[in-house]
């Protein structure tokens, strides 16, 4: 794609990589087949290529962004199946991550808008904070569809996604001692913002595989939220100064092998905190190293030589990786072998390339169209006739089970179950179903028919 950006403008660093991205693109439209919202309404202006020329647009001729561009950038689910897609290696992340800073920075929302991306901001990455909104909201659950029947889409579609019991309290900075023969590996956990509040066993069953495997792990004191959230808002400066405090907090500790992260949205960020980075001559260096210690649970764990309990039953798995793992940091076989290895026969879901509708804070935020990925996710889902779903994600797992009655795991937990720990809570209550209508794949073992997603 041909560019016509001033030397003034180039001497601006992120012009100058969006400059290079643009002309990287060819205009060949492959990315239009992969892309969620393009699939569902075949819209231009809604798929890859048509939201290039509008930042291309916008940032050639220096102007405020329109609220036709805000609408359409707006609407980008950053699921990055465009990415894999392309031939060209079209960095596409990057671009939509400035222009959603450009838009941030020069658009002026409607009133209403601005106050619910404020609060989602000001909530959201903070567990203290976002726990208390949790318990607020338990009172308004009923009410989801009387908002929704007056038009307050968004508050419905909060409201809905907001558990019925009570958060559960972050999990403290402290560390967990290797179990048996130390492997002399020590790994800091993400704890994360929202993961624990609402999941604690994910996090926990990550702890008790990694320690049960002879790896020592720390919750740093100071680590919080990785800056995702916020980051895709286009609130660059917070989603930096978190950014910050974590590379902070890491750093203070010694001997690290590894940053393991048990959400996957949250990992696709922490592996680009050397790029987000890169002009700040105090944290370059720095976050660049972080960058390249992330890792994904299930890509650490492969790396382990884990074996099955002999007590854990079978299951029939069918995978489907969260976007952010599968497109955001490429990690598409690690899981698969990892159940395989484990004993449970993996199968996938089909169109797992396209997004759940959960994209962060973007099931709140677009819900009309997050709403509609979810019930052609679920739809897929459903026919496989599975005995319950698992995520890479709690983003996912949260979007997905507010679509069906099917219960919800994370990969983790499965491998923890399968490694000797407990059966996840989840699939506690399907396991009396699962004697009455047992997998045909699974008759030897007694397993659960399991989606994995």
């Amino acid at each position: 794609m041909q560019t016509s950006f001033s030397l003034a403008q180039l001497a601006d660093p992120n012009i100058a990589e969006s400059e290079k991205i643009l002309r990287a693109c060819v205009h060949c439209g492959f990315c239009t087949a992969t892309c969620p919202t393009y699939v569902l309404d075949g819209n231009e202006l809604d798929s890859p290529r048509g939201r290039i020329y509008l930042i291309k647009d916008m940032l050639e001729h220096d102007r405020p962004a329109s609220a036709e561009v805000a609408l359409h950038i707006d609407r980008c689910l950053s699921c990055l199946a465009c990415m894999t897609t392309c031939p060209s290696g079209v960095h596409y992340m990057h671009l939509v991550d400035h222009a959603r800073d450009h838009i941030e920075r020069t658009y002026r929302r409607p009133l209403g808008e601005r106050l619910l991306r404020t609060m989602l901001a000001t909530l959201m990455p903070y567990p203290r904070r976002f726990r208390l909104a949790l318990v607020a909201a338990i009172p308004g659950k009923p009410f989801a569809l009387l908002a929704q029947a007056v038009g307050l889409k968004r508050l419905a579609a909060m409201l809905r996604l907001a558990p019925w019991r009570g958060p559960y309290r972050p999990l403290a900075p402290q560390f967990f001692p290797a179990e048996g023969p130390r492997r002399k590996t020590r790994v800091a956990l993400l704890a994360g913002c929202v993961n624990d509040l609402l999941a604690p066993q994910i996090n926990a069953a990550a702890i008790r595989v990694l320690t049960r495997s002879g790896v020592e792990v720390v919750v740093a004191e100071g680590a919080g939220c990785c800056g995702s959230l916020v980051h895709h808002m286009g609130r660059e400066e917070q989603a930096l100064s978190q950014a910050r405090a974590n590379i902070d907090a890491w750093a203070a500790l010694v001997g690290l092998d590894a940053i393991v992260i048990t959400t996957s949205g949250c990992g696709t960020t922490v592996k680009d905190y050397g790029f987000m980075l890169r002009t700040d001559p105090a944290y370059a260096q720095r976050a660049g190293k972080v960058a390249t210690l992330a890792r994904d649970i299930s890509e650490y764990l492969a790396g382990l030589p884990l074996a099955a309990d002999q007590s854990a039953p079978g299951l029939v798995v069918a995978y489907h990786s969260a976007c952010s793992l599968q497109h955001g940091q490429r990690v598409t076989r690690q899981p698969k072998e990892l159940l395989a290895k484990l004993g449970f026969q993996v199968r996938d879901v089909p169109d797992g390339h396209l997004c759940c509708g959960s994209a962060g804070t973007y099931n709140i935020l677009q819900p009309d169209i997050a709403r509609r990925l979810r019930e052609r996710k679920v739809r897929t889902i459903e026919g496989l006739r599975p005995d319950v779903i698992a995520a890479g994600n709690i983003g996912c797992m949260t979007q997905i089970v507010a679509g069906t009655k099917l219960p919800a795991v994370h990969t983790v937990e499965l491998i923890d179950w399968a490694t000797g720990g407990p059966c996840p809570r989840a699939l506690r209550a399907h396991r009396s179903r699962s004697t009455v209508r047992p997998s045909a794949a699974a008759g030897k073992t007694g397993g659960l028919g399991v989606i994995v997603a």
